[in-house]
């Protein structure tokens, strides 16, 4: 096993650190790519404007804890577009960015959101994108997929028992154009940011929540088709009714 200073861990660390002179040397050129993602063959089901609940911020914060064990009731649609719009909503517009709930550096929103719907009213199971600009949901591929995402979340079965799954992709370019390799730690932070407002919202909403941090990459990867480098799998979340 390496040790800490000649782990790969540690190279990441010290090569993306940021000093005064680093100010003045010329930046990274790193192009940069689509600023939103579509699927424009996919059949795209609209979500409505969310209707916000009252909740007590703070009682939220205090009754938060990761959630693994969910029922076999569906979550409704309506509530999967309130945990969409915790987590991606679109609050104002600046220019030809679309600022949104969660903070991102540079307001440049590397992350994309999917989903693995298993069991949601009025929705059928299959794989879904969330398409920022139009707000809806396009469906990539039916059935339910909560095994093959068990299979490749290192056999955690709540992934397959949750009423479904949010996988996030990062498209590293987006970031990275403007921040060079700094970029890189910007967007696992932008990933927390919004991961924790999906969390908050599933707790003000009565429902179960678990991040995960622990797949094989190339396994979910390959089920949403992404090719591992221009974008890439970096964080789950699971979500359900809480078994009684």
């Amino acid at each position: 096993m390496p040790e800490y200073r000649s782990s790969l861990g540690f190279t990441f660390l010290e090569g993306t650190k940021l000093s005064r002179r680093d100010l003045f040397r010329a930046r990274e050129e790193i192009s940069p790519t689509s600023y939103f993602k579509t699927y424009p063959r996919a059949r795209r089901i609209p979500l409505p404007r969310p209707l916000l609940p009252p909740a007590d911020l703070f009682q939220t914060l205090l009754r938060r804890r990761s959630q693994r064990n969910y029922s076999r009731r569906p979550l409704k649609l309506e509530e999967l577009n309130l945990l969409l719009w915790a987590a991606q909503g679109v609050t104002a517009r600046a220019g030809r960015y679309l600022l949104r709930t969660a903070p991102s550096a540079g307001a440049l929103y590397p992350l994309e959101t999917y989903l693995s719907v298993q069991r949601v009213e009025d929705l059928p199971p299959g794989l879904y994108h969330l398409e920022i600009q139009d707000w809806v949901l396009e469906l990539l591929r039916e059935g339910d997929h909560g095994t093959a995402i068990k299979e490749a979340a290192l056999g955690q079965d709540f992934c397959r028992t949750a009423a479904v799954v949010f996988l996030w992709s990062a498209l590293p370019r987006r970031t990275m154009s403007k921040y060079g390799s700094r970029g890189m730690r910007y967007i696992f932070l932008d990933a927390g940011h919004l991961a924790q407002n999906l969390l908050l919202a599933a707790e003000a909403l009565g429902l179960a929540a678990c991040p995960v941090g622990a797949f094989f990459d190339q396994e979910m990867n390959e089920l949403l088709d992404l090719d591992g480098e221009e974008e890439t799998i970096i964080y789950l979340a699971t979500v359900g009714r809480p078994a009684r």
